[in-house]
């Protein structure tokens, strides 16, 4: 069994020229090096790092994005390379041109590509075609790059992960896909608590419960919030409409809320020390309340913060 921090070894681990598209592609050992990484590259933040120098990345956004992009340009600059911001008008991809002859291109110019994309079959083929390491920025399904913060976030607070409990309280959608299996690679518990029909992706669930068996955590599955925080360290929610349903806007509004609603009744009934998570936009008002969005159990400026670190782990390790 792992120890407190996932190493099961001290074996040397590179991950050098790997794809970051899932994080069940990667082991607890291998997500542990990218956390520690993070930590020594926060604490030197200003300090000179040329890691990237004389390197491009090309940062492909089919959807708007604050977080994704900034975090990650900061990123690659503040590593000393350069950033370049493609979005999908800017690309042939916009008048026809194949994925695949996009990523034979692109890996011709470039040392890696990030792309934030409304399909993860788009991840999948630029990864197929592309020679240079290729990282999911978020797709309909799965979002590791944020979750890669909000385990970092969860580690500076708490100074361990193994063992905490996460209650996500709403939409079964990619970011909670993802957390599912970062979470279970640590040997963190998860609750989710969503209604009937949108629970996470059928794949992400047994992947979890598979990693879980492995690492001494649990995966349940609930429909009442109120029992989904029942001794929870961490509330985590998300927006009721993500981006691309505004049109079901009025029909998820009626499933969800108020029932879904993460507001300060709710993290009463948590542990008395529980905090609360976000990947943000936030609708306040709607999955979140000021009084809890804003209060001091509130993570979430860190958790937005911590974007900007895991991101520059990532790319060091894997350039």
């Amino acid at each position: 069994m792992p120890n407190e921090i996932g190493y099961a070894s001290k074996k040397k681990i590179s991950l050098k020229g790997r794809d970051f598209l899932e994080l069940q592609d990667f082991s607890a050992e291998e997500i542990w090096k990218i956390l520690k990484t993070t930590r020594t590259l926060k604490k030197y933040r200003g300090k000179k790092i040329n890691k990237l120098r004389g390197k491009s990345v090309a940062m492909i956004f089919e959807k708007p994005s604050t977080r994704t992009r900034v975090s990650f340009e900061v990123a690659v600059e503040e590593l000393g390379g350069k950033a370049l911001y493609l979005s999908r008008n800017e690309l042939q991809l916009g008048r026809g041109e194949t994925i695949a002859d996009t990523a034979r291109v692109l890996s011709r110019y470039v040392h890696l590509i990030m792309a934030r994309v409304y399909k993860y079959e788009t991840l999948e083929e630029l990864a197929s075609y592309a020679t240079v390491p290729v990282v999911n920025g978020l797709s309909d399904i799965n979002h590791p790059l944020q979750i890669l913060a909000d385990l970092y976030t969860l580690w500076e607070r708490f100074k361990k992960l193994r063992g905490l409990t996460i209650a996500w309280v709403g939409d079964g959608n990619n970011v909670c896909n993802s957390i599912l299996i970062g979470a279970s690679k640590l040997g963190l518990n998860v609750n989710v608590a969503t209604p009937p029909g949108y629970e996470p992706h059928q794949r992400y669930l047994e992947w979890s419960k598979a990693n879980a068996s492995q690492s001494g955590s649990n995966i349940n599955l609930f429909t009442d919030p109120s029992e989904a925080v029942r001794d929870a360290d961490v509330i985590m929610t998300d927006v009721f409409v993500s981006m691309g349903q505004e049109e079901e806007k009025e029909r998820r509004m009626a499933i969800f809320y108020p029932k879904y609603q993460v507001n300060m009744e709710l993290m009463a009934r948590a542990r008395a020390d529980v905090v609360f998570m976000h990947p943000l936009p936030a609708h306040r008002g709607e999955e979140v309340t000021d009084d809890v969005i804003d209060s001091e159990r509130s993570l979430v400026w860190e958790q937005a913060e911590n974007r900007l670190h895991t991101s520059k782990a990532l790319l060091y390790l894997l350039l």
